[in-house]
């Protein structure tokens, strides 16, 4: 009877009330604003809250998003918290740096508070995408006693491998370009309506907002500053229940099965998706993400016996081999499962490199590599968020600068599910390196898919904690390993390896031009029998009614590529404007536009150039405000040179202006 009464609650929808300005007083007077939706009647009947907690600004940031998702949730018997966290949108106080231990306990503060509420029944879930997808993993290992569980979206289990910031060891450009984003997000103004104070706040940031990548370089081993925040160093503190999400079309793809195989009840979910929720993320198909969270949230904080702890530990979806697009709408393929665990156990196929291509026997292996510093032109963008053409293209461009191993056509279709390693023993010319290795479908066209792909910096070969120099000409032995996948290649495709040492404009360069020479090589291809039909479904995706407001702006991504015939200078062009929109409640009106540029010369490491400009707009009433936010990045042999440029405007004058000029030297990088 008590299953049969929960299940009837579960149908019946709440009417529910939003507070806009929610104020949650810290312990030291500092002041986070929130946005809560709940029950009316909460205060006689009590629901577990679900904090969502973001740099994002909830006013005119994750609006779009809030709204599809946190009224649902509401109506259903929650409390739904969506805190700015200090010194962002409309809370108080600053920021340092991204998962500070004031952020963290920030968190854990909030947790007690929203808990201790009249109209909370004591439990709380925290639920986030990207920033608070890491975040509420890092504020689980401190074990608040209020948490009761979590749904991690698009996070990851360790800072230094499998962030923004370095990838096997090497520099992602994406430090640059995410920590302009911040320059410029942190650094806009709360919203005049809610804050009489609010030009003190929008200055008073402006004047202390840190420039994030003069940090986050001065960090180029795997240190106690990447320890932090990392929930791989303890799984063992985690005690709340995990829900873990990703997208294949997304960079966060590996936390998913770490999760799973390392936390105690533990599920996972990874869809064809970009950097998005999966009720309304791209490419489809969707689904129904609101009620898989519902049932997670149900169980965990409701105690109701609905099923959730019987669902298959890893549900993949499995991409059926498609001609390689900069974009898609939708990818054919199919859902798989895993009852227990999720992919270590996957038996591996054992392939080698050799002068005859990829076999299965081992042979003689001479290959030189000495890829143009262009190579990578195709890799898309490393994390696919803002809609626009950011997938990998067609590989052919960036395999015909590459030593390519190709398998025979393929006598069945064959499933890859899981992280492929490349073990190859290589020499190197020079004392720093890098090498890339992408894992490609290639059809009996010659178009190429990338499947998965690794990259590794030499001098890290041997851990991230203290890189060493490669020895010049001598054997090496390098492991790569990369990202996970699940990917079918259809029957008569080609398995391709290609191996380039250099993969631009995802990663910087080396500060030297290099060769390197491959003696030996294998791979290790996560093999899974093939899927004959769907071994799971979800419900179809729902929503609550969009956000609503008026356009006076239209959005519009551009991507170009241009080479310089003179020069020789090759130029990677980006233009995301978000468009500008007024809210219909309450008449905010927001704009952004956001540009970069990378360059290089194909023959020069020096030349290597990265630029961003963010435009931003807040606007009501007599009010016109308006950043604009620049930074650049360049090197020679044995620094990274920064610079960046704030400037505010108050109804077009310029209120404030900010310089920031550093050098860091490199650090085997």
């Amino acid at each position: 009877m008590a299953n049969l009464r929960r299940m009837t609650e579960q149908n019946i929808l709440r009417e529910i009330e939003e507070l806009p300005d929610f104020g949650i007083t810290l312990s030291d007077g500092c002041r986070l604003s929130a946005r809560l939706w709940k029950p009316k009647d909460a205060g006689n009947d009590p629901v577990p809250v679900i904090l969502e907690y973001l740099p994002y600004r909830k006013r005119d940031g994750t609006c779009a998003r809030d709204a599809l998702t946190h009224p649902w949730f509401a109506q259903r018997g929650y409390a739904c918290v969506r805190v700015d966290m200090r010194g962002n949108g409309d809370s108080e106080g600053l920021m340092a740096d991204e998962y500070t231990p004031q952020e963290l306990s920030d968190a854990v503060e909030v947790i007690t508070q929203l808990a201790a509420q009249p109209w909370c029944n004591g439990r709380v879930g925290m639920m986030g995408i990207s920033w608070g997808g890491f975040n509420g993993l890092q504020v689980a290992a401190l074990a608040p006693p209020a948490l009761k569980a979590v749904i991690s979206l698009c996070s990851t289990v360790d800072r230094f491998a499998d962030d923004i910031h370095y990838k096997g060891g090497c520099l992602l450009n994406e430090n640059l370009g995410w920590g302009a984003t911040m320059w410029s997000y942190s650094s806009r103004a709360p919203d005049p309506a809610l804050r009489e104070n609010w030009r003190d706040m929008w200055l008073e940031r402006l004047e202390n907002e840190p420039f994030l990548p003069s940090v986050w370089l001065r960090h180029q081993r795997r240190d106690a500053y990447w320890q932090h925040g990392s929930v791989i160093e303890n799984y063992g503190a985690i005690k709340a229940r995990v829900l873990a999400i990703g997208g294949w079309g997304d960079a966060y793809k590996n936390a998913v099965p770490q999760l799973i195989e390392a936390l105690e009840g533990a599920k996972g979910i990874i869809g064809p998706w970009v950097h998005k929720y999966p009720h309304f993320a791209v490419p489809e198909p969707r689904i129904g993400f609101l009620q898989e969270a519902l049932r997670w949230w149900d169980h965990w904080l409701k105690d109701a016996d609905n099923g959730v702890t019987e669902d298959p530990d890893y549900r993949a979806y499995l991409m059926h081999g498609v001609p390689p697009a900069r974009w898609y709408t939708e990818r054919p393929g199919q859902w798989i499962a895993e009852e227990y665990g999720a992919t270590s156990h996957m038996r591996p196929r054992r392939l080698h490199l050799t002068d005859r291509g990829l076999s299965n026997t081992s042979g003689w292996l001479s290959a030189i590599i000495a890829s143009p510093l262009d190579c990578g032109a195709e890799s898309g963008e490393y994390c696919a968020i803002w809609l626009g053409p950011e997938m990998p293209g067609d590989q052919r461009h960036d395999d015909a600068t590459s030593a390519c191993f190709d398998t025979a056509p393929l006598d069945v279709d064959t499933d890859i599910v899981g992280a492929t390693r490349a073990k190859i023993t290589l020499r190197c010319d020079t004392p720093n390196g890098q090498i890339a290795v992408r894992l490609c479908d290639v059809a009996p066209d010659g178009a190429s898919t990338r499947i998965t792909y690794g990259v590794l910096n030499l001098a890290h070969r041997n851990g991230h904690a203290d890189p060493t120099p490669v020895p010049l000409n001598e054997p090496v032995d390098v492991e790569v390993r990369l990202d996970h996948a699940a990917y079918r290649i259809p029957e008569g495709h080609r398995l391709r390896v290609a191996v380039s040492n250099s993969y631009w404009p995802l990663m910087w360069p080396s500060p030297e031009r290099h060769k390197i020479t491959l003696d030996r090589g294998e791979i290790l291809v996560p093999v899974r029998r093939t899927s004959k039909r769907e071994e799971h479904s979800f419900p179809p995706p729902t929503a609550a009614p969009p956000w609503q407001n008026e356009t006076l702006r239209e959005a519009n991504s551009k991507r170009s590529r241009e080479v310089d015939m003179v020069t020789g200078i090759s130029r990677l062009i980006i233009e995301d404007d978000f468009g500008k929109l007024k809210d219909a409640e309450h008449g905010l009106i927001s704009g952004s536009i956001a540009r970069e540029e990378w360059s290089i010369h194909p023959d020069d490491p020096l030349s290597a150039r990265g630029t961003c400009h963010w435009s931003d707009e807040l606007e009501r009433e007599g009010v016109r405000l308006r950043t604009e936010a620049r930074c650049a990045m360049w090197s020679d042999a044995t620094h990274f040179h920064l610079s960046a440029r704030m400037e505010a405007y108050e109804n077009d004058v310029l209120i404030f202006e900010r310089d920031h000029s550093d050098q860091i030297a490199r650090d085997h990088l």
